[in-house]
C-alpha cells in the first residue's frame, strides 16, 4: 500500500541531519534518512580516537539505534550520487532512486588540499572514523619503526610529527600528540627516548586559532610551546611527500604528516547544479533553501550561510543543529499552510579549543577563559552533548584516568590499506 504522507528525504546523519529529524517529530510526514555510513559521529572528539585517548565506540553510535523509536523514519545505508531536481529524486550508486517531496542535504565536508590532492596519501585529514584509525596507526607505527631504526637521520624523521593547520583541530592534535610522546609512551621503548619526539604545528597565517580573540591565540601558542610543540607561523606548506614537508624555505624531514588546514564541502552543489562559494558550499537563500527549488534545503558544512554582519556562519556542530531545527520548523509551518518567509538567524555559542589535558581556550565573546578552568568547562560541554549515559560515563572515566595517570587505553595498531605503514 502506498503512503500518501508528505515524504521528507534527509541525506546525512550528522549533527544537522539528526537534529532536523528529531525536531520534525510529530509532523504528518514520513522520513527517509540516507547515509553512506551506519553511524553518527561525534566529530569534535574524533581527534582523541586518532591520538589513542578514546575508542571508536565512544564517539560513534549506530543510526538505526538512535532512530529506533521513530516509526516514521526509514533508514537506508546507501551512497548518494546525484539529485534529479526536476524529477524530485535522489539517485543512489546502485542505480535506484528515492523520490521526495522535501529534501534536506546535510552532507558535511571533506578535506581540501588547496589544489594539491596529490598530498592526501602523505597527509591524511580527520573527518571519519577510518581517518582516525589511519592516523592512530601511523603515529604508533612511527615509534615502532624508530625503535628498530639505526640511522640517526631516518630515526629523527620517524620521531618528527607535523600537523598542517592551526585551527582548533590542529591545535588539539598537536597538544595531545605531544603529551602522548612525552608522557604516555615514556619508558616503554629501549632504543629510543620518546621525549625526543618533535611535534611541529605549521600555520600559514600570523596566529593559530584565528577565529578566537588575539590574546587567546597567543595563550594557545604559549601553552603548546610549554608542551614541547614547535609552532611555525606565517609560512604555508608548498610541498608534502613521503620525505616530509617544505614550508617557506625550510625543508623538514618527517614520516608522519597530518592535515588540518582546510575543508571543502561535499558534492551537494554539483548534484544540484547550484551556485557555490570557493569551498564548494551551496549559496542558499536566507531560509536555507536552494534558489529555484524551495523544497530543497542545504544545512551544515554543505551550506554557505551568512550572519547579519556578513561573516559566514562557522562550520561547527552548534550551527548545524540550529539550522536543522530551523528547517524543521519551516517544513512544519509549510505543512500547516504558512508559506511566509522564515530567514535563519544564527546564535553564536562561542569558540572552544583544548590544548592537552590541563589547558584550553574558550571565547564566548562576553567572557574569555583560559587554563585549567577552561579545560574543565570544555570537557563538561563535550560530555553533555554526547549521546547516552553509557558514553558520557565511559568518556568521563577515560579522561579522568588520563588526567591522573597519563595513560591512554586505546593504543592499538590495527591493520589497514596504508602504503606508508
Amino acid at each position: 500500500m502506498s503512503d500518501a504522507r508528505h515524504h521528507v528525504v534527509v541525506v546525512g546523519a550528522g549533527f544537522g541531519g539528526l537534529e532536523f529529524t528529531r525536531a520534525l517529530a510529530g509532523a504528518p510526514v514520513r522520513i527517509t534518512m540516507i547515509d553512506k555510513r551506519n553511524h553518527h559521529l561525534f566529530q569534535p572528539l574524533l581527534y582523541q580516537v586518532a591520538t589513542t585517548a578514546l575508542a571508536t565506540s565512544e564517539v560513534a553510535w549506530p543510526i538505526r539505534h538512535l532512530l529506533r523509536k521513530r516509526k516514521d523514519v526509514t533508514t537506508l545505508l546507501a551512497n548518494v550520487t546525484d539529485v534529479d531536481r526536476s524529477g524530485k529524486r535522489v539517485l543512489l550508486d546502485d542505480g535506484s532512486a528515492v523520490a521526495y517531496d522535501t529534501l534536506v542535504l546535510a552532507t558535511g565536508a571533506r578535506h581540501a588540499y588547496f589544489g594539491h590532492d596529490e598530498w592526501e596519501p602523505f597527509a591524511p585529514g580527520l573527518k571519519t572514523l577510518e581517518d582516525a584509525t589511519t592516523i592512530r596507526r601511523r603515529i604508533l607505527l612511527a615509534f615502532e619503526q624508530a625503535e628498530r631504526e639505526s640511522d640517526p637521520a631516518r630515526r629523527q624523521a620517524l620521531l618528527t610529527i607535523v600537523i598542517v593547520g592551526g585551527g582548533p583541530t590542529g591545535v588539539e592534535l598537536a597538544g595531545t600528540i605531544a603529551e602522548l610522546a612525552h608522557d604516555t609512551l615514556r619508558g616503554e621503548f629501549r632504543n629510543i627516548d620518546t621525549r625526543q619526539t618533535r611535534v611541529v604545528l605549521i600555520e600559514a597565517g600570523d596566529r593559530i586559532l584565528a577565529n578566537f580573540a588575539p590574546k587567546l591565540s597567543d595563550y594557545a601558542r604559549k601553552a603548546l610551546e610549554r608542551l614541547g610543540v614547535s609552532v611555525e607561523l606565517g609560512r604555508a606548506v608548498t610541498r608534502c611527500d613521503a620525505d616530509g614537508v617544505v614550508f617557506g624555505d625550510t625543508i623538514l624531514p618527517a614520516r608522519t604528516i597530518l592535515w588540518a588546514a582546510g575543508v571543502a564541502a561535499s558534492p551537494a552543489a554539483e548534484w544540484l547544479e547550484a551556485k557555490a562559494d570557493r569551498a564548494g558550499r551551496v549559496l542558499v537563500e536566507p531560509d536555507l533553501s536552494v534558489p529555484g527549488s524551495p523544497e530543497i534545503f542545504v544545512i551544515g558544512d554543505a551550506a554557505h550561510v551568512l550572519r547579519p554582519d556578513g561573516r559566514p556562519v562557522p562550520g561547527v556542530a552548534p550551527s548545524a543543529k540550529q539550522e536543522g531545527r530551523h528547517v524543521a520548523a519551516t517544513v512544519k509551518a509549510r505543512l500547516a499552510g504558512d508559506t511566509s518567509p522564515r530567514p535563519f538567524h544564527y546564535k553564536h555559542a562561542g569558540d572552544l579549543a583544548t590544548i592537552g589535558k590541563r589547558a584550553a581556550a574558550i571565547d564566548f565573546g562576553w567572557i574569555k577563559l583560559t587554563g585549567w578552568l577552561a579545560w574543565w568547562l570544555w570537557g563538561i560541554a563535550h560530555i553533555y552533548f554526547l549521546i547516552g549515559f553509557r558514553n558520557r560515563l565511559a568518556v568521563s572515566l577515560s579522561w579522568l584516568w588520563i588526567y591522573v595517570t597519563g595513560q591512554r587505553s586505546a593504543r592499538l595498531i590495527t591493520q589497514g590499506d596504508d602504503d606508508r605503514t
